[in-house]
């Protein structure tokens, strides 16, 4: 009987978090519109965002170029829930936070060694087709850029 109850819990978990996603906005892929987009001479360019569940997760996937032309690909595994997960494919201690601040807004912090290096707010349109990402962020040597990126959902 125990077993019995415990696959239906796991069930019941899995359905929830399968519904959360299907209902998310920003889950899929989404392609970086460069004609909408104004990024800072320098700054780093995800030419492609993906959103799926993992789990109880979700796991958030970037392909784009570093300011030199060079791929970068990034993976992030967490919860929207404003706590701090890592990133790989980052640099060494780096981490980032989504708090969902509505159904359609995320709010977002990315930290190096605990240090804030940037935060902003992605908005998904009300017809669920872009994504806007309005980013403030510190180089490393301490100038504060602005960047605006605009998605297409594919």
């Amino acid at each position: 009987m125990k077993a019995r109850t415990l696959v239906l819990h796991v069930f019941v978990c899995l359905f929830a978090l399968a519904v959360y996603a299907a209902d998310n906005p920003n889950m899929g892929t989404w392609k970086l519109n460069e004609a909408k987009s104004k990024f800072p001479p320098g700054a780093t360019r995800n030419n492609t965002v993906v959103y799926t569940a993992d789990g109880d997760n979700i796991k958030v996937t970037t392909d784009g170029v570093d300011k030199d032309g060079k791929a970068v690909h990034t993976e992030w595994v967490g919860k929207f829930d404003g706590k701090d997960y890592p990133v790989t494919g980052a640099d060494a201690g780096t981490t980032r936070s989504y708090k969902q601040v509505n159904e359609r807004t995320l709010d977002l912090s990315t930290k190096v060694n605990g240090k804030e290096s940037s935060h902003g707010k992605i908005e998904v349109a009300k017809d669920g087709k872009t994504r806007t990402v309005d980013l403030e962020a510190t180089a490393p040597d301490g100038k504060k850029m602005k960047s605006r990126a605009v998605y297409d959902h594919q």
